[in-house]
């Protein structure tokens, strides 16, 4: 095989090489983006908010004649959430089960436990709406033990639909409905603008549970107690014990628990996650749903610094990913595929150039440059001119005496 011969293969080589580079780049940048965006499978976390409230001390309850529930205004509060992956969780699901609780942190252990609850969802992994079948109802909640009860937790079907813990991955500038576990039903999270959260630019959804948009009560909702005899939500005492005046303190009342909820939601737009959240929500109890008489938690919290800062890694750290594999790569193997397609074409050139050149010589391993016949190179010594050189005759010998 000539070398004209073994440059027109290797130039084939290389375009065929940065064919693939750019097939490649572009399944890269098509469908393999669309596969990665998609809720990780690791998630473990809890998420942390504080502030202040309106709260009933827990150990009132245990009141006796002559006296009341006590509700204490401005006390602190924190609400904590933490999220883990369960099955079924694959390349199209993720299970979350969430552990949310609400305690006065002015009180110790459970003393100061207003509001728990196990919260179970199954979600599409790229669009973050609860998944629901026949035989998944696309989640739970967990039904309340008391102290004493050292039984297994037992599930309570409760289908989920819209949005739960996240938003999905290029998340729009418009309103998705948001699943309330409390109220078991979804409200619209509506945009409502751009923020910057710690560096990130993310975008503002509000949701209003029972209130208007000037946090007025229009709507509040009847309390879905967990409880096999609706022993929290609706709960019968003395008039005393409400603070209701009456002429007979013993007269026993019954009230109705409501609840109410305002949110604000600060969303990464690219993967979805929640950066940033602020709640506002009010559990009381009353006669006239729109006439809150004894309150139980009325409070605002929000995402603690600590919080924030996680989310805001963990979001960043998501939308590397996703740059690495939707945008560096293709890009990356994109130029090298134009740069090997360039170099096989010019490199195909000057195969030609050497095969017009061979006809020339009749060797087959002929020196030729790049731009022809290389005649600057020493002549061959067969073809050098040869002096001759006369040989001297011998001399006779002496004569002998």
């Amino acid at each position: 095989m000539n070398r004209a011969s073994m440059l027109r293969l290797a130039a084939l080589g290389i375009v065929g090489l940065g064919s693939a580079l750019l097939i490649a780049a572009l399944l890269l940048s098509t469908y393999t983006s669309g596969k990665i965006r998609k809720i990780p499978l690791n998630i473990d976390q809890t998420l942390t908010s504080a502030g202040t409230g309106t709260a009933l001390d827990p150990a009132s309850l245990q009141a006796g004649p002559g006296e009341r529930f006590v509700i204490d205004k401005n006390v602190p509060l924190v609400s904590q959430q933490a999220m883990t992956v369960e099955t079924p969780a694959n390349a199209e699901v993720v299970t979350f089960q969430v552990g949310t609780t609400v305690r006065r942190s002015d009180k110790q252990k459970d003393n100061g436990l207003l509001l728990a609850m196990v919260d179970t969802v199954t979600l599409n992994r790229s669009t973050a709406e609860a998944v629901s079948d026949d035989e998944r109802p696309g989640g739970s909640v967990q039904k309340p033990r008391t102290i004493e009860d050292d039984k297994p937790a037992t599930n309570i079907a409760l289908p989920h639909e819209g949005l739960s813990h996240r938003f999905p991955f290029t998340t729009e500038k418009k309103s998705y409905p948001y699943f309330d576990a409390i109220a078991q039903k979804a409200f619209d999270a509506n945009y409502d603008g751009e923020d910057d959260v710690n560096g990130l630019n993310t975008y503002r959804f509000t949701q209003n549970v029972g209130y208007d948009a000037d946090g007025k009560l229009v709507a509040p909702i009847r309390y879905a107690s967990l409880y096999d005899k609706n022993e929290d939500g609706e709960v019968t005492a003395r008039a005393e014990l409400w603070g209701i005046e009456s002429e007979d303190p013993y007269e026993p009342i019954t009230m109705t628990r409501y609840y109410a909820a305002q949110r604000t939601f600060w969303v990464d737009p690219v993967t979805g996650t929640i950066v940033k959240a602020e709640e506002r929500a009010n559990h009381y109890y009353a006669r006239d749903p729109l006439k809150p008489e004894a309150a139980f938690a009325d409070y605002k919290v929000t995402s603690t610094e600590q919080t924030v800062e996680s989310q805001v890694a963990a979001a960043r750290a998501e939308r590397d990913r996703l740059a690495l594999w939707s945008r560096i790569l293709p890009i990356t193997l994109a130029a090298a595929g134009v740069v090997s397609l360039i170099g096989g074409a010019l490199l195909g050139l000057f195969s030609t150039r050497v095969e017009a050149a061979l006809p020339e010589s009749s060797e087959d391993d002929i020196d030729i440059g790049l731009f022809g016949r290389d005649e600057t190179g020493p002549m061959p010594a067969a073809q050098a001119p040869t002096e001759k050189i006369p040989t001297r005759r011998p001399e006779p010998p002496p004569p002998q005496r």
